[in-house]
């Protein structure tokens, strides 16, 4: 599971990475060391055009006690919560790092993770539109998760899946609709540095 992250970076140095052009942006952000689930985040999607927008962390179905902020990716193109998502509104979310933490003789420990080749990453995501409870839409995001690497093992028994950079245009695609290929991007990602 992936409940904590961090974007530590300034909104230019984001914009850079995912080949975006500041001059169409009209977002404001600023770097956090600790985003949580309901935080909204630069997103990136693709509608025709690579964009990034705002969206809140957490899908939130009208029968769902609380947000869910995890999807598996063994179960994504057929649980009905995520499914139209996974073929429809894939998206980027953009990372520095994130959190996990490890029982030890009953206490929790938190631990960094970073990836040990890139200094911002890419998590698998998926988004759809809910409803606040004024009856507003708003747009949300869910973290797809996968079986762990063999360092986070030792701690978790979940990771969130992170793209290689290659692999980001193909998640990104709208037109991209062979479930065989998306899902073969769901794997551990295995150069971690863990803190």
């Amino acid at each position: 599971m992936c409940g904590r992250y961090l974007l530590a970076i300034d909104l230019k140095t984001l914009l850079a990475r995912y080949r975006l052009n500041d001059n169409d942006i009209q977002i404001s952000f600023s770097p956090m060391n600790e985003i949580f689930p309901s935080n909204k985040v630069p997103v990136v999607l693709d509608k025709g055009e690579r964009q990034i927008k705002m969206l809140s962390w957490g899908f939130n179905p009208s029968y769902a006690k609380r947000l869910i902020i995890n999807a598996r990716g063994e179960t994504v193109d057929f649980k009905p919560t995520f499914k139209y998502s996974f073929l429809n509104k894939r998206c980027l979310i953009p990372a520095t790092g994130f959190y996990e933490w490890e029982k030890v003789n009953g206490k929790s420990i938190k631990h960094q993770i970073f990836l040990d080749n890139a200094k911002i990453f890419s998590f698998a995501g998926i988004y759809n539109t809910f409803k606040d409870k004024n009856g507003r839409d708003y747009e949300a995001f869910t973290i797809i998760t996968t079986t762990p690497s063999k360092d986070i093992e030792r701690i978790h028994n979940r990771m969130p899946v992170i793209l290689k950079k290659e692999d980001e245009d193909i998640w990104l695609d709208e037109n991209s609709r062979d479930i065989g290929v998306l899902k073969s991007l769901l794997k551990p990602y295995d150069d971690i540095i863990i803190s």
